[in-house]
């Protein structure tokens, strides 16, 4: 009798119910765990994003000349491109000298309205003008994979600043592709 009273660990039938205990809050945890996963690269996105242009407003007023954000095959996704442009034709000119380049994640689709669709041009003053010297501004919308919803977005101000908002909204620019 005494063997029992300093038995320790536990029975089989004990440790298949604590498994199964387990394994059960793993299904209702892992979906949770993933929606988490995606917000977070997507807030991680939005602020590369609003990091990069602020960076390139800046070096357009560091060194008084045009500096334009492209996106890369014309798709914010994929990642984009911060280029001195010295001749003045912006990403046309693959002469123009690269100042940076991001690499973007082709699960998260980042979709601009018109006048930001395809890049950001800063003057020397650091004001966004367009090619054609119209003001600038717009919102780049860093969308939920798979859905029309926007869960970030990156304001350019016609005065050049940069703002990030974290509205979660419908958007038809974030259309599921």
């Amino acid at each position: 009798m005494e063997d029992s009273v300093y038995q320790h660990g536990m029975s089989l039938i004990q440790l298949l119910f604590t498994l199964a205990i387990v394994a059960i809050a793993a299904q209702f945890a892992a979906p949770a765990y993933g929606v988490l996963v995606e917000q977070q690269r997507l807030q991680v996105m939005a602020e590369q994003l609003a990091s990069s242009l602020r960076n390139a407003r800046t070096e357009a007023l560091v060194r008084h000349q045009y500096v334009v954000v492209h996106a890369l095959d014309e798709d914010w996704g994929k990642g984009w491109r911060i280029i001195l442009d010295v001749s003045g034709q912006g990403h046309l000119d693959q002469s123009n000298p690269v100042l940076a380049q991001r690499q973007g994640n082709t699960q998260i689709p980042i979709a601009g309205n018109t006048p930001v669709k395809h890049y950001v041009r800063f003057t020397p003053l650091g004001e966004p003008l367009l090619s054609g010297g119209a003001f600038q501004a717009g919102t780049l919308h860093i969308c939920q994979a798979k859905t029309a919803l926007s869960h970030h977005q990156v304001v350019l101000a016609k005065s050049g600043r940069i703002s990030l908002r974290s509205d979660q909204a419908a958007q038809a620019l974030c259309g599921v592709a």
